[in-house]
């Protein structure tokens, strides 16, 4: 990561989001905030809003009010290639890989490298495996051997870790990590924990949403609670209790 990402602070900003379907209120006036080198987590029932939050910094909906800021930049994010192209990659639980193609085929899909011989392109295979496993082992990925094995072969936790690989090979600045223990036992879910703070220590701004709380608690600088819609706790986990958590995210504020 650069040193102008480390230096700016709250590169990712959400003002006063609103988004309703229907009769029904999504989101109503909610503020995020999230510094270069941090993760934010995301808690709350189902229902509270965390996916149309996320959806709306990635690009999946567009708010029906409110406003969004990158670097300390007003941005309009209406498209998903809006967000991939301001450096936001988002890891849904579908993961959305491609399993009829190796790791190094997913980490550069949409950006090939290519060479031109006699008009005609061809891709740089070898260049793509030998860049993907730098990248895999920059992050630690130790369980991921090659960038040449196929993705339909990995287990969960592995197609996790390839997923967070093809993220940084789009040389992305924040990370969306939807749900990313869910599926996982727990040697797998610690594994990816890890490269996410690797993913932290190098500068990226990070929001992840989860249901499992010890994971918000243990991984994360801040927690922020959601209920209904509405912002009902902005939370340090080094000052607070886990009961205090699930209090707020059953309950509500007073």
């Amino acid at each position: 990561m650069s040193n102008a990402v480390n230096q700016v602070t709250s590169f990712v900003a959400m003002r006063g989001i609103s988004k309703k379907y229907g009769n029904v209120r999504a989101l109503s006036n909610v503020d995020l905030s999230v510094d270069s080198g941090r993760i934010v987590s995301i808690v709350g029932d189902n229902g509270a809003g965390k996916s149309t939050l996320i959806k709306v910094l990635t690009g999946a909906v567009s708010p029906d009010e409110g406003h969004i800021s990158i670097g300390g930049r007003q941005v309009e994010i209406t498209k998903p290639s809006d967000a991939q192209g301001l450096g936001i990659a988002a890891i849904y639980q579908d993961l959305a890989l491609f399993n009829n193609l190796d790791i190094s085929e997913n980490v550069f899909a949409g950006h090939e490298l290519v060479r031109r011989t006699l008009g005609v392109s061809f891709l740089r295979r070898k260049r793509m495996a030998q860049e993907a496993h730098n990248l895999l082992t920059r992050l630690g990925i130790t369980t991921l051997k090659s960038g040449r094995q196929n993705v339909g072969s990995l287990s969960g936790g592995q197609r996790q870790m390839a997923a967070v690989a093809r993220s940084i090979g789009m040389n992305a600045r924040v990370l969306v990590l939807d749900e990313p223990t869910a599926a996982l036992g727990v040697r797998e879910a610690e594994s990816l924990l890890e490269q996410v703070r690797t993913l932290r220590d190098e500068g990226m701004a990070i929001v992840l949403v989860t249901h499992r709380i010890p994971d918000a608690m243990l991984l994360s600088d801040q927690i922020v609670v959601l209920k209904s819609g509405q912002v009902h706790g902005l939370l340090d986990p080094r000052q607070c209790q886990l009961d205090e958590v699930i209090e707020l995210i059953v309950r509500g504020r007073s």
